[in-house]
């Protein structure tokens, strides 16, 4: 009966117009984006857009996907996401099975990650470490080190101490080792936690740009975030690599705004297929036995 006080019809008005302001602000600046990347030089440049397209036309993203720099660095950032969050599922998933059952070192060892978590060893330790391993100028500097997150751990952790002991004593009677158990009980039952920790490090992969400033010694080898960080934030115009036509004929403004448009193009696909596990994984893998 409490929805129908007055107290709760208020908050719930206030609540919905909350959101609705939130969704507009996150929403509105994309389509400003958008806009602009469809729009003539004279008209953005003119500041003549604002959420609709001005002398529509295709030429900033035709533009953009035959400038090299731009597709190769889209290519090593769709590499380096599913590379990475193949690694990193493999890693937290077998550390967070074992880290779900009861063991001695086990308090040790979540403090030890809780530490590093809390802690880092800092910049300059970690590019001398990947320096020495000769792992610069390679894919495996971008996916290794954030191969193992401790957020994550405790989320997939969790979400397995949810599953019933008795599912897993009753696979021992019928003979199933602990991998199998682990292959075809656990993963199958934790479908939102793997999802939502999926998404984490998918998104993660794909939005970093320091670690590739970093790493890598040319713009060839920059992930596209990377490479938009130079573009975009540095003003570095030479990675656009125009011709003399193109860069009188279309504005640097809608080029990168079709640029940064398309960056976020592959997540925007993604996330509604796994947005229904989103809530469930959080809530399961973040309650606390």
């Amino acid at each position: 009966m409490y929805h129908k006080t007055k107290g709760y019809k208020a908050f719930s008005v206030i609540n919905q117009i909350f959101l609705i302001a939130i969704s507009l602000a996150c929403f509105l600046p994309l389509l400003h984006l958008l806009a602009q990347s469809l729009s003539s030089k004279a008209a953005v440049n003119g500041n003549l857009v604002s959420f609709w397209p001005v002398d529509f036309n295709w030429d900033s993203y035709r533009i953009t996907f035959d400038n090299s720099n731009f597709t190769g660095s889209m290519m090593i950032s769709i590499l380096r996401t599913v590379v990475g969050t193949l690694i990193s599922m493999f890693v937290i998933t077998t550390a967070g099975y074992a880290m779900s059952k009861d063991f001695r070192a086990r308090n040790a060892l979540m403090w030890l990650f809780v530490i590093t978590m809390l802690f880092s060893g800092g910049l300059i330790p970690s590019y001398l470490l990947i320096s020495s391993l000769g792992l610069k100028n390679t894919l495996w500097a971008l996916v290794l080190p954030g191969a193992f997150g401790a957020y994550n751990l405790i989320l997939i952790m969790n979400f397995f101490k949810t599953i019933p002991k008795a599912l897993e004593e009753a696979a021992f009677i019928d003979g199933a080792s602990f991998f199998q158990i682990f292959r075809k009980v656990y993963l199958p039952l934790s479908l939102p936690g793997l999802a939502t920790v999926g998404l984490f490090i998918m998104v993660g992969h794909w939005n970093a740009w320091f670690d590739g400033l970093l790493y890598m010694s040319s713009t060839e080898k920059y992930p596209l975030a990377s490479f938009l960080q130079t573009v975009v934030v540095q003003g570095n115009g030479q990675n656009m690599a125009l011709s003399q036509s193109e860069a009188e004929a279309m504005s640097q403004q809608s080029l990168k705004a079709a640029q940064i448009f398309i960056s976020i193009v592959p997540i925007i696909a993604v996330y509604p297929f796994l947005q229904r596990y989103f809530v469930k994984g959080i809530v399961l893998g973040a309650v606390k036995e």
